[in-house]
């Protein structure tokens, strides 16, 4: 199976497993799943740290590339077709990471992994998280 990992639940499998359900634990743990973070997550995730948003042990830099190494996750670059994609998405949603990565999605056929119930409203698979 191969899923994308929205940002809050790779930051809780990271920092919160807890708040995760225990099927979607048990799916981001089988090393037999195909794993992904998609680059809109860390861009995310940097901007966020730089304004005080998010605190990490370590700068993004560093703290992003060892979590994906050490759980065997999977980058996902942004390409050109993912990024213009976004034009032809409804405004149901307004955040332009989650947009990004609803885009991939749809472009890779690749279910999400997400907590964010505004996601429901696009024509993407959905794991829910929580």
């Amino acid at each position: 199976m191969r899923i994308i990992l929205d940002t809050h639940c790779w930051l809780w499998w990271i920092a919160e497993p807890e708040r995760l359900r225990d099927s979607a634990r048990l799916v981001i743990a089988d090393r037999n799943n195909e794993i992904y973070l998609s680059a809109a997550s860390s861009w995310e995730i940097a901007i966020k740290y730089s304004l005080g948003k998010l605190a990490l042990p370590e700068p993004p830099e560093d703290f992003v590339p060892k979590r994906l190494a050490r759980d065997a996750v999977f980058p996902l670059p942004v390409q050109h077709v993912h990024v213009l994609h976004v034009s032809t998405l409804p405004q149901y949603h307004k955040d332009p990471f989650d947009r990004l990565i609803i885009s991939q999605s749809l472009i890779e056929h690749i279910p999400i992994m997400t907590v964010d119930r505004q996601f429901e409203s696009y024509d993407v698979k959905i794991l829910w998280g929580d």
